[in-house]
């Protein structure tokens, strides 16, 4: 049975982007595709890790792991032309979808002011399995704080005391979702970038030990994508699920 249809997102008026994710290396199984389109675009495209991933190298202890892994996202995020990184301190592994988590996104949707906001699937069940406790902590608390940052009676110290008034994103797009409705072209230099910020993630990849390939698992999966296009043009695509906010 062939897979349905699905249209292309339209970014043609996309000029801000925030992208929020769990961990160093999140954004880079797929999404970081669509952000090499963007920049390559002239967008302006902002990462926010809620952790740093200190728990994630079971060979090594956390207070080495953080800095690594930072030094590894930051040479992802210029291997698809973003400038702007903040990764912020919660504990990794564990991780909620807390009033604190919503409030530190919160303040960062209203400082950056994106028409887009890009996050993880909050589903327990994905494509590859049971997905991670902190990646849907990461996507419900990024759904509320979009709520929340355009509220402007949620949060008032953020208005009052740093003077950030609120906004109202118009998109939230969520790659490797279950459900996928819209397509995003990847095709050519952003997908060969992609595949270049995942390879930044050198050490905590070896880590992770397997024969893996970052290149073979990005072109499996942006392929699969294109398929479910009607353009014979588009060779690779990032599936996402899209609501209008």
């Amino acid at each position: 049975m062939s897979s349905p249809t699905l249209p292309f997102f339209d970014d043609t008026d996309v000029e801000r982007v925030l992208c929020v994710v769990a961990h160093p290396d999140d954004m880079e199984y797929g999404a970081s595709a669509a952000v090499a389109r963007w920049t390559s675009l002239g967008v302006r495209v902002s990462y926010l890790l809620l952790t740093a991933g200190e728990a994630g190298m079971r060979s090594r202890p956390p207070q080495e792991v953080g800095p690594l892994r930072a030094a590894e996202q930051r040479a992802a995020c210029a291997a698809v032309g973003v400038e702007d990184l903040t990764i912020l301190d919660l504990p990794d592994g564990t991780l909620e979808a807390s009033l604190q988590t919503r409030k530190h996104i919160t303040r960062h949707i209203r400082r950056t002011r994106p028409d887009v906001v890009i996050t993880q699937p909050w589903e327990l069940q994905v494509d590859w399995g049971l997905n991670h406790a902190d990646h849907r902590a990461a996507g419900l608390a990024t759904v509320d704080a979009m709520r929340d940052a355009d509220n402007p009676w949620v949060f008032t110290d953020l208005l009052t005391e740093e003077g950030l008034d609120p906004w109202g994103a118009q998109w939230l797009l969520v790659p490797g979702s279950p459900a996928p409705d819209q397509l995003i072209d990847v095709s050519g230099k952003p997908l060969q970038q992609a595949v270049e910020s995942l390879e930044a993630h050198a050490e905590y990849l070896a880590e992770l030990g397997g024969d893996f390939s970052p290149a073979a698992m990005l072109e499996e999966i942006t392929a699969s994508a294109a398929r479910q296009s009607s353009l014979p043009q588009v060779s690779h695509a990032l599936a996402v699920q899209a609501h209008r906010m």
